[in-house]
């Protein structure tokens, strides 16, 4: 599939999301400059993403008069998928360091294979909330179609809503679009497949373990989670 068989999706092409993408994919590249990757990816993400914030005319004063500016309207909420969407937040801060931090943990049940929240620490009313959801990784779109309805059920709107992933595989995109077919998503590259283990194909390995390296304080995910 391609991706203009999913008209919500945003693919991003520019010469250095390319350049940064292919040394994140790099079996070679450190744990350090994988993370500097992924905040540098989220930042160039986050540009596109962020296009249409709602601003208001305000007055500042220069140190030579008085001049219109414009200023967000709402704070935005960043909402990382555990753990390997802590990734992303840093860039995303870097252009928006108003923006509060909420966080969304899941594991998968091993009889249904779907994603089961573990952790939820969102605010209790998003209704009118700019969210973004962070998650490297795009891949059976389970854990992507579980926070999203969460976001849903605590009143936030689905066109105010954003997925953000480095990658994602084209399963994922379609099981996404069919629980939510009006969230609109933004990755910087679309992949081939999933293989029978549910991994992204090239893909970029397990980016939790890439982040913060292997076995570093696992949360309940287990094995199955970094796929989903």
């Amino acid at each position: 599939m391609e991706p203009r068989d999913f008209p919500n999706l945003t693919v991003l092409q520019h010469p250095l999301v390319h350049d940064k993408l292919g040394r994140l994919r790099d079996a070679a590249t450190s744990n350090k400059e994988f993370r500097e990757l992924c905040v540098e990816l989220g930042m160039l993400l986050a540009w596109p993403a962020t296009a249409d914030l709602e601003t208001a005319e305000t007055q500042v004063a220069s140190p030579v008069g008085w001049a219109t500016a414009k200023t967000l309207v709402r704070v935005p909420l960043l909402v990382p998928i555990l753990r390997a969407g802590l990734g992303l937040v840093p860039g995303f801060h870097a252009l928006m360091p108003q923006a509060h931090v909420a966080h969304v943990g899941m594991y998968r049940d091993p009889d249904t294979l779907r994603a089961v929240p573990y952790y939820v620490n969102l605010p209790d009313d998003l209704f009118g909330r700019r969210a973004f959801v962070l998650d490297p990784m795009l891949a059976t779109g389970a854990s992507a179609v579980a926070a999203v309805d969460l976001l849903l059920k605590r009143g936030a709107s689905i066109t105010d809503l954003r997925f953000i992933s480095l990658i994602a595989a084209p399963e994922g995109c379609a099981a996404l679009f069919a629980a939510h077919p009006g969230l609109n998503v933004y990755t910087c590259a679309l992949d081939r497949h999933l293989n029978n283990h549910g991994y992204i194909v090239p893909g970029l390995g397990d980016a939790g373990d890439r982040l913060f390296g292997r076995g570093a304080g696992r949360v309940p995910e287990t094995h199955g989670l970094r796929s989903t």
